[in-house]
C-alpha cells in the first residue's frame, strides 16, 4: 500500500501516524520542505528508511540529506528501473540506517556520496553510465548478473541480443578498473553475464 502526500506537513503527519517500510521525499515540498520532514522524523526517534528523490543535484545537498539521516539520494531525472533498484536495496538493508556510503571490494572503492571511484588509492574518472554500472556490480558483488538485468537497471531498457552496448560498456569499465592491476575484478561468465569479485571470493 502506498500513501501520497501533496505537501510536507501532510507527509510528516502520515509518517508519524503509520508504520511505513519506506518514505520517499522530495526536498522542495510546499510548506515543510523535505529537510524539515526528515529532521522531524529523526528527532522523534523514527528510523524508517528515507529516500530523497529530488532535482537538487549538488554534492552539498547529498551531504546534507545523508547527514540528516536519509538512506539514499536519487537525483532527477532518473530511470524508474533505478528507483526500483534503490528501493529494493534499501528494503533489503532493513531499518539499521547505518549503511556506509562507500562500497568496497578488495582495493576498489566507490563513494556514493561524492560520486568518486578509486582503486589502490588512485582516482578513476567514470561517465555517469559507467558509475551506475560499477555501482550495480559492486552492490551485488560475487553474483553473476545477466545482460538483461544490467540493461534494465542501468539503461532502463529491455535487453536486445542484437545490441552490444553492454559489452562495450563492460569493456570500457574493465579498462579503467582492471588495466594495470595484476588482480582483475570484473569477469565475464560465458553465456551467463558478468560478475565483480575479488580472487578470494572465487
Amino acid at each position: 500500500m502506498v500513501d501520497l502526500a501533496q505537501d510536507g506537513a501532510d507527509g510528516l503527519h502520515l509518517a508519524l501516524q503509520g508504520e511505513y517500510d519506506l518514505v520517499i521525499l522530495d526536498v522542495m515540498l510546499p510548506g515543510l520542505d523535505g529537510w524539515q520532514v526528515l529532521q522531524s522524523l529523526r528527532h522523534r526517534g523514527l528510523q524508517m528508511p528515507v529516500l530523497f528523490l529530488t532535482a537538487r543535484d549538488q554534492v552539498e545537498d547529498r551531504v546534507k540529506g545523508l547527514e540528516l539521516g536519509a538512506d539514499d539520494y536519487l537525483v532527477k531525472p532518473f530511470s524508474f528501473a533505478e528507483l526500483l533498484a534503490r528501493v529494493r536495496t534499501i528494503l533489503r538493508r532493513g531499518r539499521s540506517g547505518n549503511e556506509s556510503t562507500v562500497l568496497r571490494v578488495a582495493d576498489l572503492e566507490l563513494d556514493l556520496l561524492r560520486r568518486r571511484v578509486s582503486r589502490g588509492g588512485r582516482r578513476i574518472s567514470l561517465t555517469a553510465k559507467e558509475f551506475g554500472l560499477l555501482e550495480l556490480l559492486m552492490r551485488r558483488h560475487g553474483e553473476v548478473l545477466p545482460r538483461s538485468l544490467i540493461a534494465s537497471q542501468v539503461w532502463d531498457m529491455n535487453f536486445d541480443s542484437d545490441t552490444n552496448v553492454i559489452e562495450v560498456a563492460i569493456r570500457r569499465l574493465r579498462a579503467k578498473i582492471d588495466e594495470g592491476h595484476e588482480v582483475k575484478l570484473i569477469h565475464t561468465v560465458r553465456g551467463m553475464g558478468y560478475v565483480l569479485e575479488a580472487p578470494e571470493e572465487r
